[in-house]
């Protein structure tokens, strides 16, 4: 599978007039995670001649207030006063620390808090929402722990996504240049991310391989022949296996890409790459296929990345992929996902069009994905 998801976390908690405590452990006695503690961060936007309004004393008497209200103890207070403005303000708690910092020519005053007491750090919204004026606030809230939250890197326009990693499995850095990385995630299973990006989970990976090589037999009912172009995981592969292909040529450049899932996603890959029915050819796929017989292959499956830079690659190698596709033979290619990438399906599906005068898409939504994953199919005739 090459290309992509997501899975939100969406971190909220709502904010009372209570005081409230709460068992640090006990959500997590399930799958060895090891909680340390919690964190805020409020940032107060808008904040007028902070620097008369607020002093040092100020800060030192409401972080006082604020452990008294959260029953952590203040071990001792330092500040800073910068030149020609600003203040920085740190407390150290026997339970960790507080801290001030301001900017007033921003109208900026920011504040964290960061406990492993028995009391939340939201403990200090209300009273620092009371003590400072501003026009708004930002609020952030972190859970520490032994699980990961990693950054999807193609989020939905506007959203800030997160995987909940687990354990971190293996990370290697490919010769090809390609960092490739097996992580466990929560809801996903063990997962593929190559540069930050992931392109398969164990969970759901039937989906996007299934509908691949499903689309190109909707497309062209011929299932002798095959070639497959990328797809290191081998779902692809593994798929054309079940659905009866009896030759299958599967060119790949990244040799430690194959190793890795055939190590660590054994669900997917089946040991595809010893199957009798299956040639592996490594290296350059496209200067591979210069040595493939003319109408080779019922099927080509494009298992790349659906970058401008692939586009480019498809269309000055198109006429060697004709050459060896049959007549009557279908060309099948992953181009990402509509929902997040539009603009980009489109530009595949337009020289697609130009190609082969036709078309056929077929979109499967992919949960790891966070989105629906579409691909495209063309007879040629």
């Amino acid at each position: 599978m090459f290309k992509k998801i997501i899975f939100p976390i969406f971190l909220s908690l709502i904010i009372t007039n209570h005081t409230f405590s709460y068992d640090s452990t006990s959500a997590f006695k399930e799958n060895n995670v090891i909680k340390v503690g919690d964190h805020i961060t409020l940032d107060f936007i808008g904040v007028k001649n902070a620097e008369t309004l607020y002093t040092p004393d100020f800060y030192k008497d409401i972080i006082q207030k604020i452990a008294d209200t959260a029953h952590v103890k203040v071990a001792s207070i330092v500040d800073y006063k910068f030149e020609p403005q600003g203040y920085t303000v740190l407390a150290l708690l026997l339970e960790s620390h507080m801290s001030f910092h301001t900017f007033p020519e921003l109208g900026v005053i920011s504040f964290d808090f960061f406990t492993c007491g028995k009391i939340h750090p939201n403990v200090a919204v209300d009273i620092l929402k009371k003590a400072i004026n501003h026009e708004r606030v930002v609020h952030k809230t972190t859970e520490r722990n032994t699980i990961e939250l990693y950054k999807d890197v193609v989020a939905h326009k506007g959203m800030q996504n997160y995987y909940t990693v687990l354990d971190e499995i293996a990370s290697i850095d490919s010769p090809t240049g390609q960092k490739i990385e097996i992580l466990k995630l929560q809801d996903f299973g063990v997962a593929l991310f190559i540069d930050q990006e992931i392109q398969v989970s164990e969970n759901d990976e039937y989906l996007y391989s299934q509908a691949f090589v499903e689309l190109g037999l909707e497309v062209s009912e011929k299932a002798k022949t095959a070639a497959i172009i990328g797809g290191g995981d081998g779902g692809v592969a593994r798929e054309c296996l079940n659905h009866g292909f009896e030759s299958i040529d599967w060119f790949e450049l990244d040799k430690e890409v194959m190793t890795v899932c055939k190590n660590y996603l054994p669900s997917i890959f089946q040991n595809v790459d010893d199957h009798k029915n299956v040639n592996c050819v490594l290296g350059d796929a496209f200067q591979s296929i210069k040595a493939v017989a003319d109408d080779t292959y019922d099927h080509i499956f494009v298992d790349l990345t659906n970058e401008d830079y692939c586009i480019e690659l498809a269309k000055s190698n198109m006429s060697e992929l004709k050459r060896i596709l049959k007549k009557n033979g279908a060309i099948t290619i992953q181009v990402g996902t509509i929902d997040k990438e539009g603009p980009q399906v489109q530009k595949w599906i337009n020289f697609l069009q130009e190609s082969f005068g036709n078309y056929q898409e077929k979109s499967v939504f992919v949960p790891s994905f966070d989105c629906r994953w579409t691909f495209v199919s063309s007879q040629f005739k």
